[in-house]
C-alpha cells in the first residue's frame, strides 16, 4: 500500500475491453511502459485550456483539508464541514451555537498543530492533496490513449479545488459527458451522497447540462479486494516483525445513522469479511474497528482507540493497522492513528505498532482506480 511504486502499464484500445492487469507486488514491480513513464500534467494548470469535442470528464474526488495548517484556515475548513447536514443532521440553532462558540474555537487550535505534525512542507499542503492530485495525473497518463477528449482532473469536497470550480472547467472544454469518482469503498450519506449533493447543485444552475454518471460504492468489488489483500501480504512480508493482530480500521459513524438506513456499516462488514477470506485470517486475527468519533452520541463499535488500548493490556506486542475505507492517506490515518494509536498501544504494553499507508497513489492503487474507471465509462469510449 505504498504511494511510491511506479505508474501501472498504458491501457490497449480505445474500443478494447478492459482486461483486468496482473497485480504487481512493489518489490518486483517492472518499469511501466515509456508512453506513461511521466504523469499527465494537471488539468487545471494551464491557464488557457484546450477546448475539446464532445468531451469526457473524469474527476476523482476526496474529502478535503484546510488551506494552510494554521488556525484560520483550518477554522475556515471545520465550519464548511461540520456546517454539512449530511455530516451532523442535527444541524439546528442549538448547534450552530456549540459549533461557533466552543467547537470550533477549540478544535480549530488543536487541529492545526495535528495537521503541522504531517503537513507536506515542499509543496505547503496536506497529503491527501498532494496524493490525490498524483492519482488524477496518473489516471489521465493511463487513459491518455483513448484519446485528447478524455480529461481528467481531481476535486475536494470540502475547501480547494471545489467540485464546483473543476465541473465548470469541464463544461467549458466542452465536456459533455461527466465520470464523477469518489474515492470512497463503502458509501455513507456522509461521504459519497454529500459529494452528489454537490455536483446536482451545480448542474442545477445550467441550462445546457452534461450527461453524469457517479462511480458506485466498491467495497464488495473482487479487483478492490483483491488490490487491498495483495498489497497487505507484501506490507506484512516486508515488517520487521509478524504482527499478532492486524486491525481493519474504518472511519466511525453515528450508530443513528445506520439505524436511518445507512448501509456504511454492513458495508465495512462486508469488505472486512471478503478481505479475512482472501487472506485466509480469522476474527481474531483480522478484527474490524471503527475510528474517528466526534461528539456525545453513540458511535459505531468497537472503537479504534479502545480496542488498541484493550489489545495492548491483554498482551499483545505487535499491531498492524490497516484502513480499507480510505483511497488516500489523510490526518485520519497519518496523525490518529499513526500517532495517537501507536502512543496508546505502547503506553499500555504494545511493543511495535505500525499503521500500513493507503493505496494512494501506488501501482496497485492506480490500477483499481483505472479498473473502476475503465468500468463506468463503458459506453463513452
Amino acid at each position: 500500500m505504498s504511494n511510491s511504486a511506479p505508474i501501472p502499464g498504458a491501457v490497449g484500445e480505445a474500443t478494447a475491453e478492459p482486461a483486468a492487469p496482473p497485480i504487481v507486488p512493489r518489490e518486483s514491480a517492472e518499469a511501466p511502459a515509456a508512453a506513461i513513464d511521466r504523469p499527465a500534467p494537471d488539468a487545471s494548470a494551464t491557464t488557457a485550456p484546450t477546448p475539446v469535442e464532445r468531451g469526457i470528464g473524469v474527476l476523482i474526488v476526496n474529502l478535503g483539508t484546510p488551506d494552510a495548517a494554521d488556525p484560520t484556515a483550518v477554522r475556515r475548513y471545520l465550519k464548511e464541514f461540520l456546517s454539512d447536514p449530511r455530516v451532523i443532521e442535527k444541524d439546528g440553532l442549538v448547534w450552530r451555537m456549540i459549533l461557533n462558540g466552543v467547537i470550533l474555537p477549540l478544535r480549530s487550535r488543536r487541529k492545526a498543530r495535528d495537521y503541522r505534525k504531517i503537513w507536506n512542507r515542499e509543496k505547503d499542503e496536506s497529503p491527501i492533496k498532494t496524493i490525490t492530485r498524483s492519482q488524477a495525473q496518473k489516471l489521465a497518463g493511463i487513459l491518455e490513449p483513448l484519446g485528447k477528449h478524455v480529461i481528467v482532473d481531481w476535486a475536494m469536497r470540502y475547501a480547494n479545488p471545489s467540485i464546483a470550480s473543476r465541473l465548470e472547467q469541464f463544461v467549458a472544454r466542452g465536456c459533455d459527458r461527466i465520470l464523477v469518482m469518489p474515492l470512497y469503498p463503502q458509501y455513507a450519506a456522509a461521504t459519497t451522497a454529500t459529494v452528489c449533493d454537490e455536483v446536482f447543485r451545480f448542474l442545477m444552475r445550467l441550462r445546457r447540462q452534461p450527461a453524469v454518471r457517479i462511480l458506485p460504492p466498491y467495497y464488495d468489488d473482487p479487483y478492490y479486494i483483491e488490490v487491498l489483500a495483495s498489497s497487505l501480504k507484501a506490507e506484512l512480508k516486508a515488517l520487521p516483525f509478524k504482527p499478532d493482530v492486524i486491525l481493519a480500521s474504518y472511519h466511525g459513524m453515528p450508530k443513528e445513522y445506520v439505524l436511518k438506513g445507512d448501509p456504511y456499516e454492513s458495508q465495512c462488514v462486508r469488505t472486512t469479511q471478503l478481505l479475512r477470506e482472501q487472506l485466509g485470517f480469522d476474527e481474531s486475527k483480522l478484527m474490524l474497528t471503527f475510528q474517528s468519533r466526534f461528539g456525545r452520541d453513540q458511535w459505531l463499535t468497537p472503537a479504534t482507540i479502545k480496542t488498541v488500548k484493550r489489545l495492548a493490556k491483554s498482551g499483545v506486542k505487535n499491531l498492524v493497522v490497516v484502513m480499507p475505507g480510505f483511497a488516500a492517506d489523510c490526518i485520519e490515518t497519518l496523525e490518529e492513528i499513526a500517532v495517537d494509536n501507536a502512543r496508546v498501544f505502547k503506553r499500555n504494553g504494545g511493543a511495535n505498532f505500525v499503521a500500513l499507508p493507503c493505496l494512494n497513489d501506488s501501482e496497485a492503487g492506480m490500477l483499481m482506480i483505472w479498473q473502476l474507471a475503465m468500468r463506468e465509462l463503458k459506453g463513452w469510449v
